[in-house]
C-alpha cells in the first residue's frame, strides 16, 4: 500500500512540476502517471488540446518536459519519457475531469479494495464532495476519489 501511494504522489508531484511548462506551450496538462519499474520506470505525460494532438505537438511537448525533468530530476534512476494524448478511452486524474464524464461508463481500479472488491465498472453518476459517484448494475458506490488507483473512460462503440 505504501508503495502504490508514493507512487501516486509521484505522479502528483510531477504534474504540478511540468504544469506550467505544458500551459505555457499551450496545451493542457490533462494528468501524468509514474510506473515505478524496478531500476527502470516510465514517466507517462498526457496532453490535450480542443484542436487535438498530433506527433509533433507531443515531440515539442517531450522536449521541453524532458529539459525540466532533467533539471529538476523528480525521478531517480533511468526512466522513459512518453508523452501522448489522453485518447478517446482517457485516463481521469481530477474530480474537474469527471464532471465532464457524467452519464459515461467508466473502469475503475481502486488501491485496496471496498466491499471486497478493486474493480468495479458502471455509470458515471457524479461527484458528491471528495466522492465518485457510480452505478454499478442496481447498486450505487460513493467511492472516495483518494482511493481510485486508476479510472478510465469506456469508448462508446
Amino acid at each position: 500500500m505504501e508503495e502504490r501511494s508514493s507512487v501516486a504522489s509521484k505522479s502528483q508531484q510531477i504534474m504540478e512540476l511540468l504544469e506550467p511548462t505544458v500551459t505555457a506551450m499551450g496545451y493542457e496538462l490533462w494528468g501524468a502517471e509514474y510506473l515505478s519499474q524496478g531500476r527502470h520506470s516510465v514517466v507517462r505525460v498526457y496532453i490535450d488540446n480542443p484542436a487535438g494532438i498530433t506527433v509533433d505537438d507531443c515531440a515539442a511537448v517531450s522536449e521541453q518536459v524532458g529539459g525540466v525533468m532533467d533539471v529538476e530530476d523528480p525521478v531517480t534512476g533511468e526512466y522513459t519519457l512518453e508523452v501522448s494524448s489522453p485518447g478517446m478511452d482517457r485516463v481521469l486524474f481530477t474530480l474537474a475531469q469527471y464532471e465532464n464524464y457524467v452519464g459515461e461508463t467508466l473502469d475503475l481500479r481502486l488501491r485496496s479494495p471496498y466491499e471486497g472488491r478493486r474493480k468495479y465498472k458502471g455509470t458515471l453518476k457524479g461527484i458528491e464532495g471528495e466522492d465518485v459517484v457510480v452505478q454499478v448494475d442496481d447498486h450505487e458506490f460513493l467511492l472516495p476519489h483518494g482511493t481510485i488507483e486508476r479510472a478510465r473512460v469506456q469508448v462508446r462503440v
